[in-house]
């Protein structure tokens, strides 16, 4: 067979095809079974052909790279009787014999190694084309067809070099790719693979630079400039050599906070969901109509934005006046001054519950491509953070119908070459350096233009007096003209002097047209006027609803309609322009047509107990829907048996993700009827299911996006239950308030709150709040070192739970009488107690809160010093916080893995975990930061990175010193001089 090359057709013409891998040990599969491939030395043989490339190898070469200069005397006729084997062992024709060696021709996709070599090569094409997110995925595929240690227990000199290389190559790709993790604003998610990497190879340069990088900004500037300190003493022990001179060049440029540092700005997990140019900006109506002198002056400051300076320009003026017509109309135009995109927001300034600051520069953050597990949760954090994201960036920002000055100071860009435009009812002489523009109404001619457009050139020519008389009955308000013009144009059979006659037997309505922003209102009665009564009962009651918008779910419960039904109406009035359609399912109203929707309710409804019914019917809609989704968290947990009852049912979930994805989506909505609910004055029944509705919305209180928007809202539960002296309704309110301050960490707050709210359900023998509340008391505990009074209340916690034969309740109690244990230095019980915890859990199919037991296992296995056992339970709790969406619990599960990590002395694993917790943000308040700041400083002190364990425990002392804890003497003792001998 010598010299005779292999040809398609020997190949079998049908059956699966064979795959070959080297990234890891050498295998063979022919689809998806596994082919054997022999002996060390026969797999040597493979390895040595596969990476030729279809090339062929002598047989003295194959000789040489399986045994080198010490082969066997028989190693030719071994060499044969390898090949003979691969060949029957592969599909005909696949191993040839050329030329006095051998050759394996494959397609490309057969080899790993060639996949890889494409995917990078793809991803260089697509990085040189300005597609990061495209190169960056391809490299994570490329990277992820690594199984281990490439040519894994292949012997011999060639699988050696060749080993080498890949692991080389390997180290470049990972380096490239966080190269543009970094790029796309990555930072905080690198920093514990970085952290990793440089302990694993803590002479190369380029990974101490990007963990350099990575730490500036994240805004943990000591540590990076820590890492040069410890680069530069190793370099100087180990080699003799300095730095080189990018490592040093980078060392001065966030010595000197150079701010082309943080120009790379956002993370990018998927192009199509996070886009990093937001183009937010509403659609410019094609009929825009005059303001010449408005558009040109506010262009003009628009303009000079570029490259120069931040532009800041705040138009106000009355409801109904324009202003966001014009706004947006500028913005358009100007569009090509900024390049990198356009934000947008209603911040909802007229209503009575304003956008939050902070909630909206987490939307802004998202649009520009941050990754949620790098938003912190301060106003101030997420507003320097914003402000970095954008600098070097060119983007216009138009915050729409403000409130005041304070609701949009955290929302201006801040650096040259970006602009603001700010819309609100009221003047901004307070917004320092911005250009104010007072927007009047229109004037004769421009209403007239105006509504000549809409209506059509054609029907007001023949009867422009009474057009003039229209546009003069709605007050020259462009939005009043807009609707009564579209009303004519939907209507073939009026004449423009029907509509002015209209208008002019409205004696109220001319009245309202005349009374500031009440002409708004007046107007509005145009369109409301004209619905079916169907469509006019829907707009006054979902019109009722507090709340940024809502589903179409939630609009049929509170017009106790079917779904179709519901959704017809609301199709109905977003037509007639009274209704938007906020995304598919989800409806809103304007700011000021809710207004006039409520003003319509109290007027038009009868009996006005029909008001109150149909907001009793949505708090029951929510309540039902987030009792079941905590019942499909919390399998066997019968708190939802002592929630109030529900006339209107809820929705029901295929499984736990579509659950959960219910409830954070609706979260908003949810706790904006909570609040309305408990509003001073509501009916002691509404007051109660509120209530209600927060606790079964609990896992709200550990989302990062919402703990402090469900702070808030149990803060005003309590007071609103305090008011209507309801001792069972605040007894839970301030059930609910404790969870979510211990959450945040506020442990002296939490314990105010669980005080009074164990009084309160004692008091009215609330089985269900006790139960919750000893629980939290012993967890306070816990953390003040009251380690007996814990024990005493977990105890108090479990005999609760039996009496109700809540099982998971008494699993929750025995997990944390665990810990309770462990603290009294009692451990063999600790973890006894524990395992009966898990039992319990295990039992009933509680997933979620089995996971808190393996925790508390955890913890008392690392006591017992059976590290390897709390190892497997920390680890197995982690992949269910995560499932669960339990961000507080899979932080503090990194941090006690890494002190198992630590104890075991696996420095860089340690390390790793506890950036991994580090990033996650959410850990339980600055006290737990500082804790897990501690650990990181001894996991890099054990790998050598010296300064930069200072620069953690200096950020530790500084928050232990904030929260007045004891633990700040122990970071000083780490800090001392004597400590560092």
């Amino acid at each position: 067979m010598n010299g005779v090359p292999r040809v398609p057709e020997q190949r079998r013409p049908e059956g699966p095809p064979l795959r070959f891998s080297v990234l890891g040990p050498v295998r063979a599969w022919r689809g998806g079974e596994p082919l054997s491939t022999g002996s060390p030395q026969q797999r040597a043989l493979l390895a040595a052909l596969l990476l030729r490339d279809g090339r062929t190898a002598t047989a003295s070469e194959l000789i040489d790279a399986i045994w080198g200069e010490e082969s066997p005397s028989q190693a030719l006729a071994a060499v044969r009787t390898y090949a003979s084997r691969l060949r029957k062992a592969l599909d005909p024709g696949v191993l040839a014999s050329e030329s006095g060696g051998y050759a394996i021709k494959l397609p490309p996709d057969a080899l790993d190694l060639a996949v890889a070599e494409e995917l990078w090569s793809d991803a260089e094409k697509a990085r040189g084309a300005g597609d990061l997110c495209q190169a960056r995925s391809l490299l994570k595929k490329a990277l992820g067809l690594w199984d281990g240690e490439p040519l894994a227990n292949v012997p011999g000199p060639y699988a050696d070099n060749q080993r080498t290389r890949l692991e080389e190559w390997r180290l470049q790709l990972t380096e490239a790719r966080l190269d543009m993790d970094l790029e796309q604003g990555c930072h905080a998610e690198a920093v514990s693979e970085l952290t990793a990497l440089t302990a694993a190879h803590p002479l190369r340069e380029r990974l101490r630079e990007l963990l350099m990088l990575a730490l500036y900004r994240s805004g943990r500037q000591a540590e990076a400039l820590a890492v040069y300190a410890d680069t530069r003493r190793l370099l100087a022990d180990e080699l003799g050599v300095d730095p080189r001179p990018g490592l040093a060049e980078l060392q001065q440029r966030i010595l000197q906070a150079d701010p082309a540092l943080a120009e790379p700005s956002a993370a990018v997990a998927e192009p199509a969901s996070t886009p990093v140019r937001p183009a937010q900006l509403p659609a410019t109506v094609p009929d825009f109509t005059g303001r010449a002198s408005f558009v040109a002056e506010l262009s003009e400051v628009l303009a000079v934005a570029e490259g120069k300076v931040m532009a800041v320009s705040a138009l106000a003026g009355i409801g109904g006046v324009g202003k966001t017509t014009l706004a947006v109309h500028v913005a358009h135009a100007a569009r090509v001054h900024f390049p990198d995109g356009q934000l947008y927001v209603d911040l909802q300034g007229a209503g009575p519950r304003p956008s939050e600051p902070e909630t909206v520069l987490g939307a802004f953050l998202r649009a520009l491509g941050t990754a949620d597990s790098s938003i912190p949760d301060s106003l101030a954090e997420r507003s320097a953070l914003y402000r970095s994201v954008l600098d070097g960036r060119r983007v216009l920002v138009l915050l729409d119908n403000a409130r005041d000055a304070a609701q949009v100071r955290h929302l201006l860009p801040g650096t040259e070459g970006c602009a603001a435009l700010v819309t609100s009812r009221v003047r901004m002489v307070d917004l320092v350096g911005a250009h104010l523009v007072d927007l009047d109404v229109m004037s004769p001619e421009e209403a007239l233009q105006l509504f000549t457009r809409i209506v059509g050139e054609e029907r007001v020519a023949s009867e422009r007096e009474a057009a003039l008389d229209v546009v003069a009955a709605c007050g020259f308000l462009p939005l009043a003209i807009r609707i009564a013009a579209s009303r004519l144009a939907a209507r073939r059979t009026w004449t423009v002097s029907v509509l002015a006659a209209k208008l002019a037997d409205e004696r109220r309505r001319l009245d309202e047209l005349q009374a500031g922003d009440l002409a708004v209102k007046a107007t509005f009665e145009l369109g409301y006027g004209q619905l079916e009564p169907a469509q006019a009962r829907a707009f006054r009651l979902l019109g009722l609803a507090d709340g940024p918008d809502i589903s179409l779910a939630a609009a049929a419960a509170v017009l106790d309609l079917s779904l179709s039904e519901t959704e017809d109406l609301l199709e109905a009035l977003v037509d007639t322009s009274l209704v938007e359609s906020a995304a598919p399912g989800r409806y809103r109203y304007h700011d000021l047509v809710r207004l006039y929707a409520r003003a319509c309710a109290e007027r038009d409804e009868q009996p006005p107990a029909e008001r109150d019914a149909a907001l009793s019917r949505l708090l029951d809609f929510y309540l039902a829907s987030a009792a079941r989704v905590y019942a499909m968290e919390r399998p066997g947990d019968r708190l939802v048996d002592h929630l109030a009852l529900t006339a209107y049912a809820g929705l029901d979930f295929a499984n736990g993700g579509e659950a959960l994805d219910w409830l954070y989506r609706e979260a908003d909505c949810l706790l904006a009827c909570v609040r309305q609910s408990a509003d001073v004055g509501a009916d002691p029944d509404r007051l109660r299911r509120a209530v209600d509705l927060l606790w079964a919305a609990k896992d709200l209180a550990e989302s990062g996006a919402n703990s402090h928007r469900y702070e808030t809202t149990a803060v005003a539960v309590r007071d609103a239950a305090r008011a209507a002296g309801d001792a069972w309704a605040e007894g839970r309110a301030r059930t609910t308030l404790t969870n979510v301050l211990l959450v945040s960490g506020w442990i002296e707050a939490a314990e105010e709150e669980a005080s009074q709210a164990m009084r309160l359900a004692e008091l009215v023998g609330d089985t269900a709040a006790i139960c919750w509340v000893a629980n939290d008391r012993g967890i306070i505990s816990l953390h003040q070192s009251r380690y007996s009074d814990g024990e005493l209340f977990f105890k108090k916690s479990l005999e609760s739970s039996r009496s109700a034969g809540n099982r998971s309740s008494e699993a929750t109690a025995l997990c944390n009488l665990s810990r309770a244990h462990l603290s009294l230095d009692r451990t063999a019980t600790a973890v006894e107690t524990a395992q009966q915890g898990i039992t319990i859990y295990d039992e009933i199919g509680s997933a979620l809160r089995s996971a808190n037991g393996r925790y508390a296992l955890g913890l008392a296995l690392i006591r017992a010093n059976r590290l390897n056992e709390a190892l497997a339970q920390l680890t197995d709790a982690l992949t269910i916080f995560a499932t669960h969406r339990q961000r507080l619990w899979e932080g503090t599960t990194h941090f006690r893995i890494a002190q198992v990590h630590l104890a075991a002395r696996r420095h860089p694993q340690a390390a790793q975990h506890a950036e991994q917790a580090l990033a996650l943000r959410c850990i339980g308040g600055d006290r737990m930061r500082g804790n897990v700041l501690v650990l990181l400083g001894r996991s890099l002190l054990g790998i050598g990175q010296v300064d930069r364990a200072k620069a953690c425990w200096q950020d530790a002392l500084g928050l232990f010193e904030q929260c007045g804890v004891q633990e700040a003497e122990e970071v000083r003792g780490l800090l001392s001089p004597a400590a560092a001998a």
